[in-house]
């Protein structure tokens, strides 16, 4: 079940647990893509708090915001880019995104392996995407005080077997929300002290949150016929006579 778009709004833009959150979230994917120059970037579910930093250099950027969620004009001050969408019907050509980023979408999807197909569809050869989940034995999964407390959460190993079975790759992973999810002054204070010591020490076991990178291969079609044009030499000179020494006769 999806969460509000209202009340995902008031979360990451309204409540200072939440802009911590967006801002430990998206430092963690930006160091991952460091940049998107002329790529076309995409966002499913409610993923366009961490897409800002795309916007200077990205050729085009979509925020897709599924239908039971709702949507919201994005981003504020500028032309909207956001969309409403079905859950698993976007209107999306084949292969046109270059990088995807998935949050509040996969672990609230009531058909996560259609959801997943989709992913696989939009995305062009080569094509990256980030999946933002929950992290099943995190804090912040088991909090209902904030979006990370819905939903499906995720074991690193559970998250890359889903993944890979609509045929994409895992390359990568990381985590972020190494802080409690509360409110209270003193962790809002030390909260970029303890992402900081929670990244040198872990990659995934202590975070609330596993980002998991893959990537979309497209294996090369055979040219078929060639290996066997290659077995049949030319035949052109079918049916004329063998030569024979001048002078002498069969």
């Amino acid at each position: 079940m999806h969460l509000d778009v209202l009340d995902l709004r008031h979360f990451y833009y309204r409540t200072r647990l939440g802009r911590a959150a967006q801002k430990a979230v998206r430092d963690k994917l930006v160091e991952l893509w460091p940049e998107a120059q002329g790529q076309t970037v995409v966002g499913f579910g409610f993923a366009v708090p961490l897409l800002r930093p795309f916007l200077r250099d990205a050729r085009r950027v979509i925020g897709l915001m599924p239908a039971p969620q709702g949507v919201m004009h994005w981003p504020a001050g500028m032309a909207n880019v956001s969309v409403l969408s079905e859950e698993t019907l976007w209107p999306l050509e084949t292969g046109v995104a270059d990088k995807l980023v998935v949050l509040h979408g996969l672990e609230t999807s009531e058909n996560p392996t259609a959801l997943l197909d989709e992913c696989a569809r939009v995305l062009g050869p080569g094509g990256r995407a980030i999946f933002i989940v929950p992290n099943r034995s995190g804090l912040w999964a088991r909090r209902d005080g904030t979006p990370f407390g819905f939903g499906r959460p995720y074991s690193l190993r559970q998250l890359e077997a889903q993944v890979a079975d609509a045929g994409l790759i895992p390359e990568r992973h990381a985590a972020a929300l190494f802080a409690p999810p509360s409110a209270w002054k003193f962790w809002l204070r030390v909260g970029g002290w303890v992402e900081r010591l929670g990244q040198r020490l872990s990659r995934s076991g202590g975070g609330g949150v596993i980002l998991l990178e893959v990537s979309k291969q497209v294996p090369a079609r055979p040219r078929t016929g060639l290996a066997e044009r290659v077995r049949r030499p030319l035949r052109v000179l079918e049916g004329t006579p063998e030569p024979t020494a001048a002078g002498r006769h069969p």
